[in-house]
């Protein structure tokens, strides 16, 4: 039987550790992850994949808020998901996506992630659904939308349900990328 991903909080997390899944996704993003990228990833729960070469996969799912409709949905989102190259394409990202989603189903109100190309397949067939409406962040200067993101939002409704895609999405405010 195939073992889930260990989910872990960051506290628990040694600093050899932080500097292990740092360096899974520097070598996983071909050195395009920035420290604010990976300082993004931190202060929620971490799913970890070893095997007998180390960490093979990773991903992080830290509290956001996003208001919707009016009101602000305590949101689970999805960071720093990764697989070692020699592992890719053997079901890990599936399995870190579903430590991470059971998280997201029973504790938040909603699920976010913003997708790459190359991730948005996994999501997509693990349900989750690209957001066709409207993003936007609350910024220091007020709510400013986010049009080059749009496309590449994706939600998955959980405890609040089903979403309106009329409505926008309004991300909280943080330093480097807003989703």
């Amino acid at each position: 039987m195939t073992q889930p991903a260990r989910i872990v909080h960051t506290a628990d997390l040694d600093p050899a550790g932080l500097r292990e899944i740092r360096g899974l996704l520097d070598d996983a993003f071909d050195g395009d992850f920035s420290d604010e990228d990976f300082d993004h990833g931190l202060g929620g729960v971490h799913a970890l994949i070893r095997d007998g070469r180390g960490l093979a996969a990773h991903g992080a799912l830290v509290m956001r808020r996003v208001r919707h409709r009016g009101r602000w949905l305590r949101t689970g989102y999805v960071e720093a998901v990764a697989v070692r190259a020699d592992v890719r394409r053997t079901g890990l990202g599936g399995r870190v996506m579903a430590g991470l989603e059971r998280i997201v189903d029973r504790a938040y109100d909603l699920g976010a992630l913003s997708a790459s190309d190359e991730g948005a397949p996994l999501y997509a067939a693990r349900g989750w659904q690209c957001w066709p409406g409207q993003v936007h962040a609350l910024s220091p200067d007020g709510v400013v939308r986010l049009a080059d993101e749009e496309g590449g939002v994706y939600v998955r409704p959980a405890l609040a349900g089903p979403l309106d895609p009329a409505g926008e999405l309004v991300f909280d405010w943080r330093d480097g990328d807003i989703t």
